[in-house]
């Protein structure tokens, strides 16, 4: 028997606006293959979407689509043609995903002088398989599926447990085999015209915990001109995926916040939904908002050793049930904090967003969640009193690693071993840092008592970092991506050092160091940052977090190097970044091969990488705030701009900033 493997995604297209998403072949075709299905919320409603014209499936000739929520695929019915070299039957297939719903709208073009009759038939497979099992390469629903055909105008309606997803097919026969339906219309085309057909699926799901959320028209009102047409083209793109990770939960409907990423992470992760909130500040501070709110909702308020919550912690993923990854001996409660970072981002986006002109009364109706986050880093992050933020998982079955590189062989050492926990990781410490500078300078601002008690916490961490991590070596000194149990340097070089930068832990010779490793050929790809440098045992390009390349990881690094006057390094790996985004068609995934472009004409995909990613297409706005040197001054309520001279010019409209539209060109 073929053991399961995990569905490939490079090769696949996607049509999306959250919680619902479509996967399927280039031509369309969803043969329950893989990640192939429609799918709503964790479920894959549809494992199979067939369509057929006069018998016979349309050849594909093109893909497209004008936003991430629709797709157009292209085909010819030759069968019905004539046999003259140019085609002139021609279907256009305009699939549409919003949240909840799957329609398409198939059109037939006619250009022969006669009418072509012909019938055209939709076969629907009802699924029901939960993400999980998709994901672990399974399938099969967890309660009984049903078909019913004919109730309340619609052509059949599909059920499993509490889910009811009725389908709307005008003019058309339905026929109901098992978990089938096909869907029958019996078509004429007239002579140089054309004929329509329409179909539509509604998922209601009243298990699911999130929902889906407006766009934004601010988002909608941005526009870049830039001298680089890569960035432009990148920050269009991006933005439309943006739009379409839009969602909420279904407890604080008005509260939105980017779903981490298509298709795994339809949801709310703590630390994906903050750096990416993070990186959009100059777009407004409203996504930021809204995402510390629900955030702040869902604050630990107890130590609850199953689920890792602890009181004034941030938590790490929602799920409508428990999440369960086979092979791996992982379980995940629905609500889960095995995070040990997200708690000091959401100190800091609270921090730049109010810099960025978050209103002050929304400000001041966080700060008890902001002193409950802070009491955290102190009293309960720093479990074992030496200091240092670190985690271990208790449970046995919680994840084994709690930093953004979150894969069990995330963390080892040079020689290829793994790292034993507690875990105590280098960007933590720096996140740490800039939440109590952050947290003071909010303190004080607002009246509240503590603020001198967390620039000495700040003081003492960076003196303590600065004498507990570093590593000298021939080649330049350079911080451990983390200490282990015992307190030792684990010596492995990495993309987490880049995480130091701009946090303000470091000293600038210090920063000089780190930036000058970041742009070294054993970590500079060419395409981006690598996330472990090649001369580590356990370099391997394709290593989720042992080799790639993360867009959002080398954005962050890219952001630090611009804060701290790194111009020439910035630029550097952000034309990488913007070469990877080109081979992408500016869709940048998840992450990609670590491949050096010396070597390669293309970035190489990770051929199971999430696409739309939100941080990865946050990325690239990161991009275009580094080159413009974008940086906000609160309370004074002043925008600064400081452009990179090597930018070339850069025009933006649509900046939001104190709570108004921006303009300007650098």
């Amino acid at each position: 028997m073929t053991q399961p493997l995990q569905p490939l995604l490079h090769d696949s297209v996607v049509v999306l606006t959250a919680p619902s998403q479509a996967w399927s072949a280039p031509d369309g075709r969803i043969d329950g293959h893989g990640i192939h299905g429609f799918y709503h919320s964790d479920l894959r409603v549809l494992d199979r979407v067939l369509l057929t014209v006069g018998g016979e499936t349309p050849e594909h000739i093109a893909t497209a689509g004008p936003d991430a929520a629709t797709s157009v695929f292209t085909g010819l019915a030759r069968g019905l043609d004539d046999t003259t070299a140019d085609p002139r039957v021609r279907i256009d297939r305009t699939r549409s995903v919003r949240a909840g719903s799957l329609s398409e709208r198939i059109v037939l073009r006619n250009a022969l002088r006669t009418t072509v009759v012909t019938t055209v038939e939709m076969v629907l497979g009802a699924d029901f398989s939960p993400m999980q099992s998709i994901k672990a390469g399974l399938s099969g629903s967890e309660h009984p599926v049903t078909v019913e055909t004919g109730a309340d105008g619609a052509a059949a309606v599909l059920r499993s447990g509490r889910v009811a997803a009725p389908i709307v097919a005008e003019g058309a026969t339905a026929a109901v085999d098992g978990e089938r339906v096909s869907l029958r219309w019996s078509v004429e085309i007239p002579a140089n015209g054309s004929a329509e057909l329409t179909w539509r699926i509604d998922v209601d799901d009243p298990t699911a915990v999130v929902s889906g959320a407006e766009p934004s028209t601010e988002w909608s009102a941005f526009r870049a001109t830039t001298g680089d047409s890569r960035l432009q083209s990148w920050l269009g793109r991006a933005i439309a995926d943006l739009q379409a990770l839009r969602m909420s939960t279904v407890e604080r409907p008005d509260d939105t916040f980017l779903a981490a990423g298509a298709p795994w992470f339809f949801t709310l992760f703590g630390r994906d939904s903050l750096w990416a909130a993070r990186m959009l500040l100059p777009l407004g501070h409203e996504i930021a908002a809204s995402t510390l709110r629900v955030l702040a909702h869902y604050q630990g308020t107890r130590t609850v050793a199953e689920t890792a919550e602890q009181p004034g912690k941030i938590m790490h993923e929602l799920r409508p049930a428990a999440l369960t990854i086979p092979g791996e001996g992982v379980e995940l409660p629905p609500l889960y904090y095995g995070t040990v970072d997200a708690t000091a981002l959401w100190v800091c986006l609270l921090h730049d967003a109010w810099k960025w002109g978050m209103p002050r009364d929304e400000v001041e109706q966080l700060l008890p969640h902001l002193e409950a986050a802070l009491a955290w880093m102190r009293d309960v992050g720093d479990s074992d009193g030496d200091g240092f933020l670190e985690y271990i998982d208790t449970t046995g079955h919680g994840l084994a690693n709690q930093g953004w590189k979150d894969s069990g062989d995330s963390i080892q050492w040079r020689d290829g071993t793994l790292a034993d926990g507690p875990i105590a990781l280098c960007e933590v410490q720096g996140y740490a840092y800039q939440a109590a500078v952050g947290g003071a300078e909010l303190l004080e601002a607002f009246g509240r008592a503590g603020a001198d008690a967390w620039r000495t916490w700040a003081a003492d961490l960076k003196a303590r970092f600065a004498a507990a991590f570093w590593i000298d070596e021939p080649a330049g000194a350079y911080p451990a991506v983390a200490l282990d149990a015992a307190k030792r340097k684990v010596d492995t070089v990495t993309s987490n050092i880049g995480h130091l930068l701009g946090t303000g832990i470091l000293d600038p010779e210090e920063s000089a160091l780190v930036a000058r490793r970041l742009v070294s050929p054993e970590l500079s790809s060419g395409y981006g940052l690598r996330t472990m440098s090649t001369d580590s045992a356990g370099y391997w390009p394709l290593s989720y977090h042992g080799g790639s390349v993360w867009a959002h990881d080398t954005a962050i690094a890219i952001s630090g190097l611009a804060a701290e006057g790194f111009r020439e390094e910035a630029g550097q790996l952000a034309d990488g970044l913007l070469a990877a985004a080109q081979g992408f068609a500016y869709r940048m995934p998840e992450l990609h091969s670590g491949d050096s472009a010396e070597q390669s004409s293309s970035p190489i995909p990770y051929p199971a990488a999430c696409r739309p990613q939100a941080w990865s297409a946050a990325a690239a706005v990161a991009v275009l705030s580094a080159r413009l040197g974008l940086r906000a001054d609160a309370p004074a309520g002043r925008l600064e701009v400081d452009p990179d001279p090597g930018a070339g010019s850069i025009r933006v409209e649509g900046l939001r900033f104190a709570g108004s539209p921006r303009d300007l060109t650098a």
